[in-house]
């Protein structure tokens, strides 16, 4: 094998003595050959198994030719949108462009576009009309069924459809991609791999389609809000391996979208396969003169310990994507691949994180999960800890010992999240003490989210209590160290259920608290989550209860501006949400106020402007004369008597108007001196 970057042009491939590719990928980010990006590890797990792989790594959409630079492949075209959905890599919560996009060169926006898979899709087959055509990825994979779009507001098709491809490898992906390629190398029409766990076909039969069930049919979800919501719940219900059933979607002239079971985790053993193939570990060094990829900077030295999460949060896309069952590197696989990171001349001696999508989860919930998956109609940690969780850290702390103890180590971190409810049930304190002893750099980041339990709940997350008793716990531990670190909390305002009341209450927890998030994340409804559910439907689709949905630009910008409510240019908003909500005992003088008046400090400018002769705007500083209004102001004086005050010229009315707020001013003062 090659260590090189896999082809990208015609003179890579003569290079390697390839008259022809078994596959092209075209991906909608640059091409970095990293275990942290997608492509990366499925280009190289194919080539493993002997497959000829080409990248074209954001081609442009506008021109058809930019698919053919490596020929026409013998097996087919793999597409995806790259490791982030090409719509959030795009917009703002608020629906506004992003300026950068770190997984482009230079941190360039605008070389991928918009639904990234359905344009490339529609592109290969614009110039490729029976090639093969398999999407993957998290665009992919969260849009394979019908699903709520939240940047057009409305419901799409299964994205299989509208990108024209023939298969959709969901999830994760090795299982399904490997046996993909073995059976199209093996002369299967591509029509007819319908059998493979991890992948959604599209028929007009289903005589060979067994024990499926059917799910409300494309045009009674597009009708019906809680058709909709039904559908969803069924989707929910069958995201795991061992119980998930094959789910059929019915569309127009005998059209079905069929979704096959989830793939089987991958044992420890095919885990450290995947991560022990040989990577560049770097972008393309095509890259380099428009300055590199920005996303590789915070992979490059950190590593992925586990896969899924049991935790369960009703916001997030893991359950669909990578599932509830956590899957696990090996000790020796991790720290093989940290041995190979601290001789990098790059490394300055801090490995980033070690962790996944949560950190502290290094091993399935219970033993039941390894052979018979995760409770369908239960959660792991919500509302409480089911009795059966396995509560340990031991594993964690043995494998953060070890990277410990590599040389030209000075510091590992843990920066992709910890559990906090997770490890407060832990009635084992070493993890606790070794976390704050040798990995956090003076705050460590978590996520609340919000503090309402009634917030919480449509959350999926422990009630507040249990972040207190965490927060009183990883005080204690800190105190004792003789360390003064903090806790920097996530926190997700106008989730489903939150209201102007809920987000008051989070706003006076955080005075309490004496604590003002720099940033606050609105509710963003991505695609294949309960809450995105919730904000569409305003359904509850477990219960069908009905949900407040705050859906309105302003009130938005109300419910984030009550969380950061000292930030002066948050001011109007916050009093007008506390007065919408009859919170007007938060403005005021008094300690549990959020706000205070802004009478008295807008006379004491004004009076302050009129003693200057200019005009008050409403804002902390004045109105300065430019010249031409200087001279009108010199031009309207000769026609009116100069009095003299405190050295300054000003006229009659601007003498009458000053003391007229003086005394305005002092009446203010005795009532607010009575008080």
């Amino acid at each position: 094998m090659i260590k090189d970057f896999l082809p990208i042009s015609k003179e890579d491939m003569i290079k390697r003595g390839w008259d022809q590719c078994d596959f092209v990928f075209v991906t909608g980010d640059a091409y970095v050959d990293h275990p942290s990006f997608g492509p990366a590890i499925i280009s190289r797990l194919l080539e493993s198994h002997g497959y000829k792989v080409g990248m074209i790594a954001q081609p442009d959409w506008k021109d058809s030719n930019s698919i053919t630079v490596l020929g026409e492949p013998k097996l087919g075209f793999l597409v995806s949108g790259g490791n982030m959905d090409s719509m959030v890599n795009h917009y703002t919560v608020a629906k506004k462009r992003r300026q950068t996009d770190s997984y482009s060169p230079g941190g360039q926006m605008g070389l991928r576009p918009d639904h990234a898979t359905v344009v490339y899709g529609n592109l290969i087959r614009k110039r490729y009309k029976h090639i093969p055509i398999i999407i993957g990825g998290i665009e992919a994979s969260l849009r394979r069924l019908a699903h709520y779009d939240y940047w057009g507001d409305k419901v799409k098709r299964s994205i299989l459809l509208d990108s024209q491809a023939d298969l959709i490898s969901y999830g994760m992906g090795e299982h399904s991609i490997v046996e993909i390629a073995e059976a199209l190398s093996s002369g299967i029409e591509v029509k007819d791999i319908t059998y493979i766990n991890g992948t959604v076909f599209k028929t007009k039969s289903l005589d060979t389609v067994y024990e499926g069930r059917m799910l409300p049919d494309y045009e009674s979800i597009l009708e019906s809000k809680e058709e909709f919501a039904k559908s969803f719940y069924i989707q929910y219900l069958n995201t795991d391996p061992y119980t998930g059933k094959r789910l059929i979607e019915k569309y127009k002239d005998h059209e079905f979208v069929v979704q096959n079971p989830p793939s089987k985790p991958l044992t420890q053993m095919e885990m450290d396969r995947v991560y022990s193939l040989f990577y560049m570990r770097d972008y393309h060094p095509n890259y380099q003169e428009a300055g590199g990829i920005p996303a590789i900077e915070e992979v490059k030295f950190s590593l992925i310990s586990n896969r899924g999460c049991f935790g369960g949060c009703n916001y997030c896309a893991l359950t669909f994507h990578q599932g509830r069952i956590v899957q696990t590197r090996s000790h020796e696989s991790i720290v093989a691949e940290a041995g190979l990171m601290v001789w990098d001349k790059d490394f300055k001696g801090y490995i980033h994180d070690v962790g996944g999508p949560t950190a502290n989860f290094r091993h399935v919930a219970c033993e039941k999960q390894n052979t018979k998956g995760a409770c369908v109609n239960k959660q792991c940690l919500y509302p409480t800890p089911c009795k059966s969780l396995k509560i340990d850290h031991t594993d964690y702390l043995d494998l953060l010992r070890k990277l410990r103890e590599l040389p030209n180590v000075k510091k590992v971190f843990i920066r992709s999240g910890i559990r906090f409810d997770y490890l407060t049930h832990d009635k084992d304190d070493t993890f606790m003490r070794e976390l704050c002893e040798h990995h956090v750099s003076g705050q460590l980041k978590v996520a609340p989210e919000h503090i309402s339990d009634s917030v919480l709940k449509l959350m999926g997350k422990p009630e507040n209590s249990v972040y207190e008793e965490f927060l009183s716990k990883y005080k204690k531990t800190n105190e004792k160290l003789g360390k003064n670190q903090f806790v920097v909390p996530y926190l997700i305002s106008s989730h489903p259920g939150s209201t102007l009341k809920e987000a008051i209450e989070l706003a006076e927890y955080l005075r309490d608290l004496g604590y003002m998030p720099e940033q606050v994340q609105d509710f963003y409804p991505t695609p294949s989550t309960i809450s995105t559910c919730m904000y569409y439907t305003g359904l509850d689709p477990r219960t069908m209860k009905m949900v407040y949905v705050p859906k309105s630009p302003h009130e938005k910008a109300m419910q984030r501006a009550l969380i950061q409510y000292r930030n002066p240019k948050n001011y109007n908003l916050v009093v007008e949400a506390l007065t919408k909500a009859g919170r007007t005992d938060l403005i005021g003088f008094d300690k549990h106020c959020l706000v205070r008046p802004r009478q008295l400090a807008k006379e004491k400018q004004r009076a302050r402007a009129a003693s200057h002769g200019e005009k008050y705007n409403g804002k902390k500083e004045y109105n300065k004369k430019s010249k031409t209004s200087e001279q009108s102001n010199s031009q309207v004086s000769k026609s009116k008597t100069k009095i003299k005050t405190n050295g300054k010229k000003t006229t009659p009315r601007g003498q009458k108007q000053m003391t007229q707020v003086s005394k305005k001013l002092n009446k203010g003062k005795k009532q607010y001196s009575k008080r």
